[in-house]
């Protein structure tokens, strides 16, 4: 199975849905955090976004790395990001060098 298979059967456990997959990037349903592969492929960061309520993502943070204990890709708590609409068709989406890890 390669690895968006593996986190999507991480993120349905938790009772959550994919909605878009992007080269590295994965949207869930909700856009309270993202996910993204790590450069070497070897796990998945776990990125919250600035707005959301952080007491909300923080415990579907915490799901997703408890469900992603079971599998061999390993989630890892990422970095704060915000999210804007640039123009009709694309998103700009940019990660905070003071992230969330930890």
């Amino acid at each position: 199975m390669n690895s968006l298979g593996v986190v999507k059967n991480i993120v349905e456990a938790v009772g959550m849905d994919i909605s878009y997959a992007y080269e590295d990037l994965v949207f869930l349903e909700h856009n309270g955090f993202l996910l993204q592969f790590s450069e070497n492929g070897q796990e998945v960061l776990v990125h919250v976004n600035r707005e959301a309520d952080q007491a909300v993502a923080g415990h579907d943070v915490d799901r997703l790395l408890a469900a992603a204990l079971d599998h061999d890709l390993p989630f890892v708590k990422g970095s704060l990001y915000t999210l804007s609409q640039e123009d009709d068709e694309n998103i700009r989406i940019e990660f905070s060098a003071a992230g969330c890890r930890g």
